[in-house]
């Protein structure tokens, strides 16, 4: 565990581009007994909006019909629901997010062999320019741990798989941490890692360098009270081993949507936030039976979410 700061401080005022690396020594908590802030659907931030471009292929057979035939109409509505993020990956990194959930398909009728990331409809950035940006500030800094992790795949054969595979190990090369591996920071700095690669597909089970899929505690509730209910009740039964998620977005059904024409899903995140944000200060990282490990949110940089997330692990130092 780590050792006493030598004065009292808020871990949720150090510099946020670089507070893994300004924890107390000696940093040997597992990674997955800290508390992370990380970001849902991270990549939302570059959704293509040219109009030729399709919804993608998980949304209802009803709103793929309205946006073929009524495409003025929809798009809108659909672009204000479908943004998660608004900053992009160097930002949400430097706000101090060290989880992504990366959601990787294939565009329709594409003949080439690009990948795009998705969330109502796709991005305009390919898969591999996004990691070589990610690769860029990793570069700058060496001390941070990332955690990516790859799901949701979508229009994928077992070609573009290993396609995926081989640039995810070109980009990280020697920085992707293999699953034998103590995850703690002080032996992932020792031995030069920095990425934790979650890959959800069977390939991960033979792969050295991809961990298997996170579980990831997702609510599908609009309302904060619901949502905190449900991870309440999901503590209950205690937490998974190794790597786990708590999803603090909430997901709006149609008749919000309805209900709410004039507003966005930023303007849901945003209200709500306050409730959420004093339900995470009740909690604590560690290894007990209701500890929380990694928190995402949407619209990571708003009212102060990385921090009150990075801030949780106080608690570790009054326990040390």
């Amino acid at each position: 565990m780590f050792s006493p700061p030598k004065r009292e401080s808020s871990l949720g005022e150090l510099p946020m581009e670089s507070w893994m690396s300004l924890l107390p020594p000696p940093c040997g908590t597992p990674l997955s007994q800290l508390a992370i802030p990380g970001s849902h659907n991270a990549i939302t931030y570059c959704l293509d909006m040219n109009d030729r471009s399709p919804v993608d292929l998980t949304q209802p057979d009803l709103l793929q019909k309205l946006d073929k035939f009524m495409k003025p109409l929809i798009r809108p509505f659909v672009y204000k629901w479908a943004i998660t993020q608004e900053v992009g990956i160097k930002q949400q990194l430097d706000s101090g997010v060290r989880y992504c959930d990366l959601r990787i398909a294939h565009r329709p009728n594409d003949t080439s062999t690009d990948l795009y990331f998705y969330h109502g409809v796709y991005t305009a950035l390919t898969v591999e320019a996004v990691l070589l940006e990610i690769r860029q500030w990793m570069d700058a800094h060496p001390r941070e741990v990332l955690i990516l992790s790859f799901s949701h795949f979508l229009g994928l054969s077992p070609e573009l798989h290993v396609l995926l595979i081989s640039t995810i190990r070109s980009v990280f090369a020697s920085k992707l941490c293999p699953k034998t591996e103590v995850l703690t920071l002080r032996n992932l700095w020792a031995r030069g890692l920095s990425v934790i690669v979650s890959y959800e597909h069977v390939l991960s089970c033979s792969s050295a360098d991809l961990w298997p899929h996170i579980p990831y505690w997702w609510a599908n509730k609009c309302r904060a009270e619901e949502l905190i209910q449900e991870f309440e009740s999901r503590k209950q039964s205690g937490r998974p081993g190794g790597f786990f998620v708590t999803g603090m977005n909430l997901t709006e059904d149609l008749k919000y949507i309805c209900t709410h024409p004039t507003e966005s899903l930023k303007d849901l995140v945003v209200s709500t936030y306050p409730p959420l944000l004093s339900w995470v200060q009740q909690q604590s990282p560690g290894c007990g039976g209701g500890s929380l490990n990694i928190i995402a949110g949407d619209f990571v940089t708003e009212s102060g979410f990385v921090p009150t997330v990075v801030s949780l692990n106080e608690k570790l130092l009054k326990h040390s």
